[in-house]
């Protein structure tokens, strides 16, 4: 068992709720120090990011006006290799979601062994505003804005919410022909006719259905047969509903923003469009739909939050009735719930495992663009369950060892890492 933490709790690390990223990403930590010989000195440096950068991003509209948007990159450390992380295109983003984030991709990379470190940025902006055309200007801009703070062995953006595949290709383009050659590795998540990995865009989900099925077992659910619920039913939600289905388990509700179909004996999820095959159609053919609040309070033995952040609450966490919650979205689970569903004695696997398939075969996809070496779908795929399923055992272990949660043994193992590589590295003049 493990002992009592020593540090004083963070704001927010006990009730209350709706912690933006940044705050629940430092409460993490700290919480993560109490059972980690740590220098404070390291600790310091990893409460803060290490840059970020704010820039302004103006584009002709096709309407001949001219719009100006506000864009971030937050770096929050490499002491372990490039900056890594996704690109956002949301109203909502802001400085410190994008520090929270970062660091986030910090511990996720670690709990991975990647040698990468943590990223995060974005654009203020509803991608929905925008023209194709528009979204290519955009794009093309904010590649230029970023170019002297970026690059395949300094920091390498992925696509996140409000940008794919195709942000990459002009994302690349630009900084391409600005650097006068092809560098398919300044981003990863890219089409595959110019570097990018088969299989990335689906990776964050096929890793949550990894996840999922390898916890059900550990706590004797049999899978096959075993019910699931999904919130959200983008390219995570998606992903994992379909890998689950495929494997056995009956996934009986999934979601977008319009609400849940619902059929306790099972949906035909292949049938069921994702948001990116036909935006916020999950419901439209359905015969019984739910809200997505009914869907969490769903009596399964898998919920998969794949949506939002802050999704599960102190004021829901009470109704969640899932057996194991494996979070498929980025900081689904606040603080405050996550301390109650602990308390109820359901088990919370992490986003910076669960969801950690991305950045996985982002490496592997930068692996192939800086070695000119195209990796198949095949070599995907067995990599990709071998590095979950290895991540997955390592988090166990430490879960057992220590008697923490799966959210403190993930940061244990991170923090472990990252600390290690600062005290072996010290501290430049």
């Amino acid at each position: 068992m493990a002992s009592e933490p020593t540090h004083d709790r963070p704001p927010h690390a006990d009730g209350i709720d709706d912690a933006s990223a940044l705050e629940t990403a430092r409460a993490q930590l700290l919480r993560a120090s109490s059972y980690v010989d740590i220098d404070e000195n390291v600790l310091e440096r990893l409460a803060h990011p290490t840059a970020v950068h704010e820039v302004t991003v103006p584009i002709e509209r096709d309407d001949g006006t001219v719009a100006v948007y506000t864009g971030y990159r937050a770096q929050h450390d490499d002491v372990r290799g490039p900056y890594k992380g996704g690109l956002r295109y949301h109203p909502g983003v802001t400085r410190d979601e994008c520090v929270g984030l970062a660091m986030w991709m910090t511990s996720k990379c670690a709990v991975m062994d990647i040698p990468f470190g943590g990223a995060k940025g974005g654009i203020v902006v509803d991608p929905k505003s925008l023209s194709p055309d528009e979204h290519e200007r955009l794009t093309r801009r904010f590649a230029q804005e970023l170019r002297d703070v970026i690059g395949p062995t300094r920091d390498i953006p992925a696509p996140d919410m409000g940008t794919d595949a195709q942000t990459m290709a002009w994302f690349m383009d630009a900084y391409s022909m600005q650097a006068g050659e092809t560098t398919s590795g300044i981003v990863t998540g890219k089409p595959p006719a110019i570097g990018g990995s088969p299989g990335r865009e689906g990776a964050p989900g096929k890793s949550a259905a990894i996840v999922a099925r390898e916890t059900c077992r550990d706590e004797g659910i049999p899978l096959e047969g075993a019910t699931v619920a999904v919130q959200g039913f983008g390219s995570v939600g998606a992903n994992a509903a379909r890998t689950l289905d495929e494997w056995g388990a009956h996934v009986v509700a999934v979601s977008d923003v319009t609400g849940a179909v619902y059929d306790p004996d099972g949906l035909d999820v292949a049938t069921i469009p994702s948001h990116e095959e036909e935006p916020e159609a999950a419901t439209r053919n359905a015969e019984v739909v739910i809200s997505n609040d009914e869907l969490l309070a769903l009596d399964v033995d898998v919920l998969i939050p794949a949506a939002i952040g802050n999704a599960i609450t102190e004021a829901n966490a009470d109704e969640v009735a899932a057996s194991i919650v494996v979070e498929g979205a980025n900081g689904p689970t606040t603080t405050a719930a996550d301390a109650i569903l602990t308390e109820r004695g359901i088990p919370v696997v992490p986003d910076v495992l669960a969801n950690a398939g991305g950045v996985t075969v982002s490496y592997f996809e930068w692996l192939g663009d800086v070695n000119r070496r195209r990796w198949s779908l095949a070599d995907v795929e067995r990599e990709l369950e071998t590095a979950m399923v290895d991540a997955w055992e390592t988090v166990r272990g430490v879960r057992d060892e220590r008697g923490v949660t799966w959210r403190e043994a993930a940061s244990i193992v991170a923090l472990e890492r990252v600390a290690e590589a600062h005290t072996a590295r010290g501290l430049w003049p």
